[in-house]
């Protein structure tokens, strides 16, 4: 019998891929459940029967629903009550229910969670902090990066590379000195396969496991390497201008990765050969 593997915020940039990946493995039916595909698909309605049934009837969850985005994101709406409200109502509705029926489930954090001056980071620490309580996974994402369609919530990566194809120039809203390890959704979704596979194992010797590839490069080298694909793959020249400003979001804090993590999964992209894939990938939709 398939088992029922639910993905809660399954249309986002992690959930959408993971879909794809899920689809081409045996024995598993995917329920995708998004706010973007149904309005009554809104987690943070606490009376959602739809969602209470959905739960009970599934075998395996991946909890990747949040209010979030990148870093301009992040800046414009982590501090408002919307943001707040929204997470904390996402998060005690969909925790509850999955005590309640004592289902399996991961939980994606981030690796902000330990940094209390950020809003979004105390969100993920507090949602963390219910994965501990009900002995379940939680997995700490370090700047995932793949194919994105939300232009308002979208990552450094693809706005690095949407302003490289429409305007030619990548306009950095800091100096790009901060380093961040980045991981491509293709890769993301193995790591999460292997999860639910082990997932025993893991909750019961590392119930929260920092996922990321142990290679750091600095946004600067990130907006270097699109603009070299451009250049030697299509022909097209473009400019680069960083800002004055330092990292105000992440402020360069970084977690040290789960090593022990790499005997199960090890990553098959390196940051060149993701980011031409989506270059690739963007170029042939506007064929």
């Amino acid at each position: 019998m398939k088992k029922n593997i639910l993905i809660l915020g399954s249309e986002g940039q992690i959930g959408s891929h993971l879909v794809s990946f899920l689809k081409n493995k045996k024995n598993y039916n995917i329920i995708r459940y998004d706010i973007t595909l149904k309005k009554t698909h809104d987690l943070r309605n606490f009376n959602n029967k739809k969602l209470s049934n959905v739960i009970k009837k599934s075998d395996f969850i991946f909890f990747l629903a949040f209010d979030v985005g990148g870093s301009k994101y992040l800046k414009k709406y982590e501090n408002s009550f919307k943001f707040i409200e929204n997470n904390i109502k996402i998060m005690q509705n969909v925790f509850s229910l999955i005590k309640s029926y004592k289902k399996k489930f991961i939980f994606a954090s981030s690796q902000m969670s330990n940094m209390v001056v950020s809003n979004y980071g105390a969100l993920k620490n507090i949602g963390e902090k219910y994965s501990l309580s009900l002995k379940v996974l939680s997995v700490k994402f370090w700047n995932v990066y793949g194919y994105e369609n939300n232009k308002l919530k979208s990552h450094v990566i693809t706005d690095f590379i949407n302003m490289a194809d429409d305007q030619r120039e990548i306009k950095m809203i800091t100096d790009g000195k901060e380093k961040r390890d980045f991981l491509y959704t293709k890769d993301c979704s193995r790591a999460l396969f292997e999860m639910m596979e082990n997932y025993d194992y893991f909750k019961k010797n590392h119930p929260i496991i920092d996922l990321a590839t142990s290679r750091k490069i600095s946004i600067f080298n990130i907006a270097k390497i699109i603009k070299n694909i451009f250049l030697k793959k299509f022909k097209i020249k473009i400019s680069i201008k960083p800002s004055k400003k330092k990292d105000s979001v992440q402020k360069n804090i970084v977690n040290k990765p789960s090593k022990y993590f790499f005997k199960f999964w090890k990553p098959e992209y390196s940051i060149e050969k993701g980011i031409q894939e989506l270059i690739v990938k963007k170029k042939n939709k506007e064929k």
